[in-house]
């Protein structure tokens, strides 16, 4: 009797999925042959599959209240993340807007963003990261 547990192999563990189902699909592509990320000039894949995006004027707002996948973390010191949260309340209390604080943060992000495309090296962001 054989007492040894049997593992998935590496083509099941790493086989891409285009949709989440628990059911393999009937009629596998080789991971090879799938055209799902741009080509390096030294004829490897490269790591980004998603192309970039240029940002355009009438992409400048930010996303606002929807389902978002992408995510990072940012580490805050105890005095930031008072800030933040006194200008979350602030934003509630005094201007009735009931906003997250990632949507502080969004919206934050698209207005330096804005700001460094239309000033530069004079935006406010750049002047703060060169201690000006």
């Amino acid at each position: 009797m054989n007492r040894r547990v049997s593992l998935p192999g590496a083509e099941e563990l790493f086989r891409q999925t285009t949709t989440l189902s628990a059911v393999p699909s009937s009629n596998p592509t080789p991971i090879e042959d799938q055209p799902d990320g741009p080509i390096a000039p030294n004829g490897k894949k490269s790591v980004r599959t998603t192309p970039r995006r240029r940002v355009n004027s009438f992409d400048k707002s930010p996303s606002g209240r929807e389902r978002h996948d992408e995510k990072i973390t940012v580490y805050l010191s105890p005095e930031e993340l008072y800030d933040l949260e006194q200008a979350r309340l602030a934003l509630r209390g005094d201007l009735g807007l009931a906003v997250d604080r990632g949507r502080i943060v969004r919206e934050s992000l698209a207005i330096i963003i804005a700001d460094l495309e239309a000033k530069g090296d004079q935006s406010i962001i750049a002047r703060r990261l060169r201690g000006r």
